[in-house]
This record gives C-alpha cells, structure tokens and sequence, in this order.
C-alpha cells in the first residue's frame, strides 16, 4: 500500500492570493516567489508518483524556506486573514440602500363615502455627507496595507525560524558524525588496549580507565542521535509536515560563509525592507483616513422620501426631506480620539526606525564576535587538537607518554571539536538574524 500524502495548495487555500495580494509583493520578490511555486511542484509530483514528500532528495536551506512559505499553516491562515481583511474594502464602498414602505387603511369591498380606503406608497433614502464613504474606503484600503505589511513579518519570523532550525538540524548530524566517528576510533583504540592487556603489556588499572572513557564516547553518540532526531522533528513541523518522518534530511554546509556587508550598509537595508517598519509607517495612513472619517461622521445626513397618496377616488403625491439638527452630539468625542491616535502612530514609526537600526546593530555585533570565534577553531584550534592528539596517540602507544596525559588529549580533542561545532552554529544563526533584522538575505 502507497504511504499517503497530502499537500496544501497555496492558491486553493488562500483563494489565489498569489493573484492578488501576494503577487503584488512578487514584484519585488520574485525569486522567492518562483522558489516557493517550485517547491510546491516538486512535493506535488512526489506525491503523484505515490512517495511521501519527506522521502525526497535532502533539502536545502533555500528549498526548506520555500517549502515553509508554501506550506506553513501559520503562514496560510495570516494569508486568509489578509484576504478578509480586503473584503472589508468591500463593505466600507457600500451606499446607504434606499428603503420602500407601504400602508393602507380601511380596505372594504363596500364603498364607504365617508370612509373612503386610503393607501400610501413610498420610497426613500439616506444621503451621507463629508465624503463618509471615501474616508471609509481609504480606512479599509490603508487597514489591508497594514494587515499585508504585518503578513511579511509573519512570513520573515518564519523564514527565521526554518533556518534557525535548518542550522541545528545541519549542526546536530555533524555532531552525530562526530561522535559516531569519535566512538568507532575509540573502539578502536580499546580494543588495541584489550590486547595488550591480554598479552601483559597493559596494566588492569590502566586497561579499565581506558574502558571507562569509552561511556563518554558512547552518551556523546547517544545524545547526539537525540538531538539529531529532535531537530529534524522540529523543522518538519515548520515546513507544513503533518506527520514527521525519519527519513528526511537536508544538506547544507557547517562552516558558516562571511558576511561582506558593513554595519551602515545593513542598516541601510533594514529601514528600506523592515515590514514591521512598513507596517507602522501604514498604521499612520490609518489613522489619517480615521481622523477624516471621524469628522465626516460628524456631519448630518439628510434623509429624501416621495410618496404617493390615493385616498377613495383623489391620488396625491409628496415629498419629505429630513435633517438631523446635530447640535449637541457633532461626533466630537471620536473626532479628539482620533486625533491624538493619529499622533501617536507618528511616534510608533520613529519608534520602530530607532528600533530598526538597534536590532541591526546589535545582530551585527552578535555576528561579529561569534564569526571572530568560529574563524579561530577553523583556522587554528581544531587543526592544533588534531595534532596534539595525533602525537599523543603515537607517544602513548610507544610508551613515551603516560595513560593520563593522553586521556587528557583526548578529552581536550573531543572538547574542541563539539565547541568548534557550538561556534559554527552560533555564528549561522547571527547570520540569520541578520537577514531577519534587514528582511533581507544576507547570505544564501
């Protein structure tokens, strides 16, 4: 029996909002567009050939956040909340309805000259004043911008997360790589230690301390298999998978590439493409088009009707108009809050400017330190352990070192290596903070 496989349609989902709101911003970002639509392709004609999408070839970072923007529930439930959003432009560019009523009175087959029948028809309709309904639509339509900015944060915290939990899925297999390398050479090296114990060359004190340091080889190996299945359970989970598999995998590299731009150009890049920027710059429009409404509301709308009489054998007609005197209520109370709303989104957005250029600043010093550290175990100190373990395994062997230094070597190899790991991950994850703070990619 085939496994089953579902995937979600980001059109069908979202009622084509890669046609609509969505392809808007796809002006802009095309390539992530045209990734995501690759994505959703591929896991597509996987499940058509009967395969699980997670028995494919090993992802890359690039394909998991393409995977991620097409098939995220988080992300496609804000896409639908952004399409409801729009339909309020809908009813805000609604006209008042006119209305149509209707009375009769004595209505007898008899004819009752003193008391003829009497029937009145009518029409009417309420006529707003103050441009209401444009202030209500540039409400609406300044609302979906907010909502849509507010959408690309969503998708950026998400991008975020997948590569973040990219990286510790990359991290911990080459961890288990590690310790699942460290545990065969140790093995190795005890039962090398096992013989010359057997044939008297090894003391029973020195044999047993050797045997012990194999339980640390072997926690490593088993924590590093926890870790491992742990992340990768976490970035499914991400990427839309309903049911986590063992077998999927990614590909990607350890070793964390350098970051060329300068702290002013970042900067740079996270005032022009920060949403949530964008989206405080959008809530002004807001409460600009509120204040404007605001004062519209205040204004009175008359109301026209035209009736038609017909009492026994004489027809008439007629007309009324009706103006709310507003005298004591002019909708002052809305018109002071929306005021002051509207200042106070203009210091939101210099909140959120100042806040831009602190979370880059701050990401850039992150990376910087963790890149100085990680550069320092590439270029230097797993090359130094190596050697030092190499020449205490050979003086070990040949009798021209004691049994604790070379444990000591070993522990400090075994150190190194998993540190130099805890570097290199630190330092991918200030890189991916420093595309989130910059709604950029910094690197690939």
């Amino acid at each position: 029996m085939k496994p089953a496989c579902k995937f979600v349609n980001p059109n069908a989902a979202t009622g084509s909002l890669l046609a609509g709101p969505l392809a808007s911003r796809c002006g802009l970002r095309l390539a992530s567009c045209l990734a995501i639509l690759f994505a959703f392709a591929a896991a597509t004609a996987a499940c058509a050939q009967g395969q699980p999408q997670a028995a494919a070839a090993p992802l890359t970072m690039q394909q998991a956040v393409a995977l991620a923007l097409a098939q995220n529930p988080t992300l496609l439930a804000a896409r639908q909340n952004l399409l409801s959003v729009k339909a309020q432009e809908l009813q805000a560019g609604v006209r008042q309805n006119p209305y149509f009523a209707a009375s009769g009175s004595d209505l007898t087959e008899s004819d009752n000259t003193s008391n003829p029948y009497f029937v009145a028809l009518g029409v009417g309709r309420l006529f707003e004043r103050g441009n209401k309904r444009e202030w209500r639509l540039d409400t609406a339509r300044s609302t979906t911008a907010q909502t849509d900015d507010q959408l690309q944060l969503t998708e950026q915290q998400t991008i975020l997360a997948v590569r973040t939990a990219f990286t510790n899925l990359i991290v911990a297999k080459a961890a288990k790589k590690l310790a699942d390398d460290n545990l065969s050479d140790y093995k190795k090296e005890l039962a090398i230690g096992s013989d010359r114990y057997k044939a008297g060359d090894l003391a029973k004190l020195d044999y047993e301390r050797l045997d012990l340091q194999l339980a640390q080889f072997e926690s490593d190996d088993s924590n590093a298999v926890t870790a491992a299945e742990q992340a990768s359970d976490q970035l499914q989970v991400l990427l839309g998978i309903a049911k986590p598999s063992a077998s999927f995998d990614v590909v990607g590299n350890v070793v964390p590439p350098p970051v060329t731009l300068t702290m002013d150009e970042l900067e740079q890049k996270g005032l022009a493409a920060r949403p949530d920027l964008k989206a405080a710059v959008a809530a002004v429009a807001v409460a600009d088009a509120q204040v404007k409404l605001a004062y519209a509301n205040g204004t009175a709308d008359p109301t026209l009707e035209a009736d038609y009489n017909r009492n026994g054998t004489e027809n008439t007609v007629g007309f009324s108009l009706n103006i709310p005197i507003r005298i004591f209520d002019r909708n002052q109370g809305n018109k002071e809050t929306a005021k002051f709303t509207a200042q106070a989104s203009r210091f939101s957005v210099a909140a959120a400017r100042n806040q831009v250029v602190g979370d880059v600043d701050q990401a850039y010093s992150g990376y910087i330190n963790s890149k100085v550290l990680s550069d320092r175990y590439n270029g230097h100190y797993l090359d130094e352990a190596r050697d030092v373990l190499d020449i205490a395994r050979f003086s070990y062997e040949h009798g021209g070192l004691a049994l604790i230094d070379y444990l000591d070597a070993l522990r400090d190899s075994r150190s190194v290596s998993f540190d130099a790991l805890n570097a290199y991950q630190q330092t991918w994850i200030a890189i991916h903070q420093l595309s989130f703070v910059t709604a950029t990619d910094i690197a690939p």
